[in-house]
């Protein structure tokens, strides 16, 4: 199957691999274009890790290219880019086509939906593949979930959409209803801004240092927490939800009774990613406005209270030296919170 992957980080690379490796036709669309200079001069995509093998996806210099000719569009870039890359494809979809966010942030499928009311969209709660890019034409598969949440809209397209993803990346899709309860079930944002704040002047000073290795059991309290205010607001909303432990049990094969014991478990049995290593890091630029801020905005909508989430968006943001909220482009251009909250609620 011909898939266009728009974007070509190291999501989109992982799962042009993993796309590769199942005997589909991805096409990649970078759209800076820097990211895949490489791989259209000629290099092959080395994949190692959790997808290993040497392929060669085809290369698009254009959004309406990679899109021409495929049965399905990959949206793998981090949240501040979801507008651009929404604005630059709805106009190119076909209503036969699907559109999977891999992975969904800050309800910015209803605005494609509100672009382009025809294809039908699959939201993720989190990437199937986890990676980091190593050289220009290479990419380190960290893993590859053995659960994802996914919801479909339309309603009625559920059936077809969670049947292309498993036919692409295989039967680990997980069917969560509506877009609210995709949005609670992604935990990267409560996490990174755990291990980012404890671990930051590492980051700062671009120290090499391993994510699970410091994630010592203080920092997993702090997890735990976050993942109250979450599980908290998520029974407000009437979805349910994973909790920490169960998501690092299903995604990760993490074993203990903490976060602290997990976060151990996986670093003694070298299943330890590293950590960022700049501040400029998608930890904090793309899970603080686009993740920590939606949730508390969704928070403040149900009369839910979410101190830990507000007071790490205010430090990130005293850090950073500026208001981190004003970064997101996809809430103002849906009007807000209140009417999505209308929207994106459980259609049971």
């Amino acid at each position: 199957m011909r898939v266009a992957i728009l974007g070509a980080g190291a999501i989109g690379f992982a799962t042009a691999a993993m796309l590769c490796a199942q005997g589909h036709e991805p096409i990649l669309w970078s759209p800076s274009g820097r990211r895949t200079q490489a791989l259209a001069t000629g290099d092959p995509l080395v994949s190692s890790g959790a997808v290993a093998g040497t392929f060669r996806p085809a290369v698009a210099a254009s959004c309406a290219e990679a899109l021409n000719g495929a049965a399905c569009a990959v949206i793998a870039v981090p949240g501040y880019a979801h507008r651009a890359v929404i604005e630059a494809a709805a106009s190119r979809l076909r209503p036969e086509q699907t559109v999977l966010f891999s992975s969904h942030m800050s309800f910015s499928a209803l605005l494609l939906r509100r672009l382009c009311p025809e294809p039908a969209i699959v939201v993720w709660g989190t990437t199937v593949v986890t990676g980091r890019q190593t050289g220009d034409a290479a990419v380190w598969v960290t893993n590859v979930r053995s659960r994802v949440d996914a919801a479909v809209l339309p309603d009625d397209a559920t059936t077809r959409g969670l049947d292309l993803c498993r036919a692409l990346f295989g039967d680990r899709f997980v069917p969560r209803d509506g877009l609210l309860a995709i949005a609670l079930s992604n935990l990267n944002p409560q996490n990174h801004l755990a291990i980012a704040l404890c671990n930051l002047t590492r980051m700062e000073k671009a120290e090499a240092w391993k994510q699970y290795a410091n994630t010592t059991p203080a920092v997993g309290r702090l997890m735990e927490a976050l993942d109250a205010e979450r599980l908290a607001l998520a029974r407000a909303c009437g979805v349910q939800v994973r909790t920490l432990h169960e998501h690092f049990r299903l995604s990760f094969g993490a074993e203990g009774a903490t976060m602290g014991d997990m976060a151990h478990h996986l670093a003694t049995r070298g299943a330890d990613p590293s950590g960022p290593t700049t501040l400029d890091s998608r930890y904090v630029t793309e899970d603080v406005p686009f993740g920590l801020w939606p949730t508390i905005c969704l928070g403040q909508e149900a009369g839910v209270a979410m101190p830990l989430h507000a007071a790490g968006v205010q430090m990130f943001s005293a850090l950073y030296g500026r208001d981190l909220t004003s970064d997101n482009d996809i809430l103002p251009a849906l009007g807000g919170l209140a009417g999505v909250m209308a929207t994106a609620a459980p259609s049971t």
